[in-house]
């Protein structure tokens, strides 16, 4: 009877757990595939491998530049190993944390997982909170919520892998928690916070907050170990213990003056020499002018190499008529809003440009000789309006659109050109900047001169070499994530 009754108690306490985990009553248990998949033979194998056991804990850490999800899992010997390291589908935002609902930023921090933030109903797959605001974001006033790691390749503030990345990531999570782990912690940072990274940043307006992230990096790096975080006067602490002599546990107010503290002796010679090396490193980088990162003002997040040269990419044009490039992630995607459709933009007549050709009498025709003799004078006239009626298929910059002629012109030097025989007028040609109009020379430049100078037709002084050619439109960046995800409602 006794016996029967712990067998009885052992069989509701599984279920309890699988529940937890499952989301759902006990009847659904059974059914959710995705929340239940097993681990593959070959990641259970990888495990063995690597000196760990399914059930051993886990540790998550997240790098949003280089676009990477790693799980580490605790080895036989009490340290953390890493197990996988997953490319990161679609992040969202900027580098930097996040601040407030609705500015698309994907969390930095340290975070605890719970078997309770683990959500197998997600629209997206499979998920996880990652518990966003945490002690540190509220006592900032930091505000948002339902910031997840989650499937379906697509992010508005959440970390997005594909759906068989999440299903294996929440299947070691789901193993962990099986095993006795309790939670987990997640920790989310910008990029890898190298010494030359931290130098290349240094201009940035979160290298404060980075630089505090940094510390707990250290401490993980010099020890494998789950680094302990507490927050205190609106900052983290990382591995605090009570100092000698103390008489009471150490407590720690967000928002309140820190207690007396000192760093753990067990891991205080490694992580003190750790920080003394990065700290000589970045100082020695910055001493010698390393070059500072690129901004990323006016790009949304980023996807890993390995699936942006998947994408399924084509040139598009937005409301303003400005070129973009729109694509398809791969993986599903959420169901509203599609891709910026491609739009025809009509080239105005005054900005199309006249080049010359070889007259149909074949005069001139042979190798070039001077650039003079390959731009030709001559009038707009029926061929110009037959061009301006076709339909262009549209290439290029954000400058003047060019129309593409459905076939392209046969460029030739005209031989020593005569007064009384110049060049026929050619068709009309739709160009993405305007050329000058050349005029004939008397006779042949010698072959060490100079080429001369082109003009546009509608600049008096030359432009300096960097500045656009007068007339044109400014240059837009093109091909960032901004513009392939702007208007989508991507999550």
């Amino acid at each position: 009877m006794k016996a029967s009754f712990v067998r009885a108690l052992l069989a509701s306490a599984a279920v309890a757990v699988a529940v937890t985990l499952a989301g759902c009553n006990p009847n659904d248990v059974p059914t959710n595939g995705r929340a239940m998949a097993p681990l593959s033979q070959k990641t259970i194998s990888e495990i063995q491998e690597k000196n760990m056991d399914k059930g051993s804990p886990i540790l998550v850490r997240l790098f949003k530049e280089e676009s990477e999800l790693e799980v580490w899992k605790q080895n036989k010997d009490g340290q953390y190993a890493l197990l996988k390291t997953y490319p990161i589908c679609r992040w969202s935002g900027d580098l930097g944390p996040k601040k407030k609902e609705g500015d698309r930023q994907a969390p930095e921090g340290f975070y605890t997982i719970t078997p309770g933030q683990m959500n197998p109903n997600s629209s997206y797959y499979l998920a996880f909170n990652t518990g966003f605001p945490n002690a540190y974001d509220r006592a900032m006033g930091y505000t948002g919520s339902e910031l997840m790691v989650h499937g379906d390749c697509s992010s508005r503030g959440c970390y997005a892998m594909t759906d068989e990345q999440i299903q294996e990531i929440y299947a070691l999570a789901r193993e962990s928690f099986f095993g006795g782990q309790k939670s987990f912690q997640l920790q989310a940072f910008p990029f890898r916070m190298t010494a030359l990274n931290m130098a290349k940043h240094r201009n940035n307006p979160n290298f404060a907050f980075w630089k505090m992230l940094k510390e707990g990096y250290d401490h993980f790096e010099a020890t494998k170990l789950e680094t302990k975080v507490a927050v205190c006067d609106r900052r983290y602490v990382f591995d605090p213990a009570e100092p000698d002599g103390a008489t009471r546990p150490l407590s720690f107010n967000p928002r309140g003056a820190c207690p007396a503290y000192q760093l753990d002796k067990n891991v205080a010679d490694a992580v003190l020499e750790m920080r003394r090396d990065e700290q000589y490193k970045m100082a020695k980088y910055i001493a010698e002018g390393v070059s500072t990162a690129a901004s990323r003002a006016g790009i949304d997040g980023g996807m890993n190499p390995v699936f942006a040269s998947k994408l399924n990419t084509q040139e598009g044009y937005d409301a303003k008529g400005n070129l973009v490039q729109v694509a398809a992630a791969p993986g599903s995607l959420p169901r509203e809003n599609g891709p910026i459709p491609a739009t025809n933009v009509t080239v105005p007549k005054n900005l199309t440009t006249q080049v010359a050709t070889a007259s149909d009498s074949g005069e001139g025709a042979g190798k070039p000789g001077s650039i003079a003799g390959l731009i030709g004078m001559f009038n707009a006239s029926e061929e110009s309006k037959a061009a301006d009626n076709a339909a262009p298929a549209l290439r290029g910059t954000n400058t003047d659109m060019a129309a593409k002629p459905k076939r392209s012109p046969v460029y030739q030097t005209a031989s020593t050109p005569k007064p009384h025989h110049p060049a026929k007028p050619a068709a009309t040609v739709a160009s993405a900047t305007p050329v000058a109009r050349a005029k004939p020379t008397e006779k042949d430049e010698a072959s060490s001169a100079p080429a001369p100078e082109l003009r546009t037709a509608y600049s008096a002084p030359a432009p300096a070499p960097s500045a656009p050619l007068s007339g044109a439109q400014p240059v837009m960046p093109v091909g960032g994530f901004a513009s392939r995800w702007v208007g989508t409602g991507f999550r």
